[in-house]
């Protein structure tokens, strides 16, 4: 159970940049994943883009449960809203829930520096303005030396390797996509925090197709709806 739960840390620690360049989907309103572990429908992601003038809200709701036999074995629930200006990051927070655990990050920007305040469960402190908050909708993820956990604010610095062009297919839409693989740049972290994880993104429109790792299983973030 203790694995599951650090794989579970790592797929929902990976994605926001401090200086997001967020035009790139300033059409986009909604998305929705649908999220597996070893091939098995277990819950989802979604993500709602809220328009106010030059202000830019995306508030995230990820909720799911891995079950054995009929019985849970864990439940996973977790809030999140970042706020750009003028597609300028400017906060982040968030709450989850792990089975009886919580945790949470509130993430500022300094006024004088633009560095990052981080108030987190695993980290207290500042941060640079370079580094990206993990939810990997945001494609400038690639350019970032180091990620923020989206759960507990701990900061992880990352290996981005493009691995090609591909096509893959979810559902009927086959997809024409540009492929990453993230790693920690840390390599005397355990095995059990280390990050490595592929990424998809559409090759024109830089929207986030579909996510995965091995860790205690199976993971895999597949795209279900966007608009």
């Amino acid at each position: 159970m203790k694995q599951i739960i650090i794989s579970i840390i790592i797929l929902f620690s990976f994605n926001f940049h401090a200086i997001g360049h967020v035009n790139h989907y300033e059409k986009l309103n909604y998305l929705e994943y649908e999220l597996f572990r070893n091939n098995q429908s277990i819950g989802y992601h979604k993500f709602n883009f809220i328009r106010d003038g030059d202000s830019l809200s995306i508030v995230s709701e990820v909720s799911f449960k891995i079950t054995k036999l009929g019985v849970d074995l864990y439940k996973y629930f977790a809030k999140s809203e970042e706020n750009y200006e003028k597609g300028i990051f400017k906060s982040y927070s968030s709450k989850t829930k792990q089975n009886k655990k919580d945790r949470y990050v509130n993430i500022t920007t300094d006024t004088a520096d633009k560095n990052l305040i981080i108030n987190g469960s695993s980290y207290k402190g500042k941060a640079d303005k370079e580094f990206i908050v993990g939810t990997w909708w945001n494609h400038d993820i690639v350019k970032a030396k180091a990620q923020i956990s989206g759960i507990s604010g701990r900061i992880i610095d990352q290996t981005v390797t493009f691995i090609g062009k591909e096509e893959i297919q979810i559902g009927n839409k086959t997809y024409k996509t540009l492929r990453f693989n993230f790693k920690s740049s840390d390599v005397t972290l355990p095995d059990s925090k280390k990050l490595n994880t592929d990424i998809w993104y559409e090759e024109n429109s830089y929207l986030w197709v579909k996510a995965t790792f091995e860790k205690t299983g199976y993971w895999e973030y597949r795209i279900k709806t966007y608009k």
